[in-house]
């Protein structure tokens, strides 16, 4: 079998405000620029031949997945373990509150980012455990090509097992807000074509205007 899925990371989320900020799992909805670049993204995949949509279940990819499944008149199908990563009492702080707050934590995390968990949350070693079992289990129960809608540490972690790299090197993976990364499946394995580009790269020359 032969097909693409495509990794999407959800589009801009709300409460945006230009620090940096652990999310994790809390559940914001789109900003109105993140409404935008979804239905973008549903524009560009409108002549694509997708079979299904997937999704984490949190709000910001829901809304997200939905004009991409509508335009292939289907709904995303949400899954748990898609969520992204669970950072337990870090999420909603900033990285200067938790550097002044948890400095020990702070410190280890950096040095042990694959397998440190934050207080009550996950390491990211677990997150790709999960991940991955969720992106098997897509992958196995559905035919032709696919789009699945995550987040940014749910997507490098997926990548960083197909492209064979440690999980040390993740935030190296680029994952900007709406962005696609191609994924190439041939019967033997996967090959990653693309990551982190643009709605414009998913559309023929006649949709973007061109002869």
């Amino acid at each position: 079998m032969e097909r693409t899925i495509f990794l999407v990371r959800h589009a801009e989320a709300a409460g945006a405000d230009g620090q940096k900020r652990y999310v994790g799992q809390m559940d914001p909805d789109l900003s109105p620029l993140g409404v935008r670049q979804a239905e973008e993204l549903g524009a560009a995949f409108r002549h694509r031949p997708v079979r299904a949509v997937f999704s984490s279940d949190l709000r910001r990819a829901m809304r997200t997945a939905l004009p991409i499944a509508g335009s292939h008149g289907c709904r995303p199908e949400p899954v748990r373990d898609l969520r992204e990563i669970g950072l337990g009492e870090w999420e909603g702080r900033t990285f200067d509150e938790v550097r002044a707050q948890y400095p020990e934590e702070f410190e280890r995390r950096g040095q042990d980012l694959a397998g440190y968990r934050p207080p009550g949350g996950e390491s990211f070693a677990d997150l790709q455990q999960r991940a991955l079992r969720a992106f098997t289990d897509i992958a196995e129960k559905t035919g032709g090509d696919l789009v699945i809608v995550a987040h940014a540490g749910v997507n490098r972690v997926i990548l960083c097992h197909l492209m064979r790299r440690p999980l040390q090197e993740l935030f190296s993976i680029p994952q900007d807000a709406a962005r696609v990364s191609i994924v190439w499946e041939d019967g033997g394995g996967y090959r990653v074509l693309a990551v982190n580009a643009g709605p414009d790269s998913l559309m023929s020359p006649a949709d973007r205007g061109l002869p």
